[in-house]
């Protein structure tokens, strides 16, 4: 098995991973009957962004490089804050109705 084989099967399982977010996001949202995004979105989106990051760094793709590495950024602060506040988005969206 090539080294070549083997970084593209790295870069199609981060694309697995990175899509599969958004199935997470529909089917919760489905199941709530309203628009919601898990926790499990930002995981995926992290675990994702980074293996295509990686793959995009053996690629020695600029483009690709800066996309994955500003998304990064965004889905490890949206983990913080969701983290900090120590609240489950399900918690967030029972308590949405009470703010007047």
């Amino acid at each position: 098995m090539s080294a070549q084989f083997i970084w593209i099967g790295i870069g199609f399982l981060g694309q697995a991973l990175f899509s599969a977010r958004f199935l997470v996001q529909w089917l919760t949202s489905e199941m709530r009957r309203e628009s919601v995004i898990p926790v499990a979105f930002w995981y995926l989106s992290l675990a994702g962004g980074a293996t295509l990051l990686t793959y995009a760094i053996w690629r020695k793709d600029p483009v690709f490089i800066a996309g994955q590495g500003f998304g990064l950024l965004v889905y490890a602060r949206n983990l913080i804050l969701i983290h900090r506040k120590g609240r489950t988005p399900r918690e967030d969206a029972a308590t949405d109705g009470d703010k007047t």
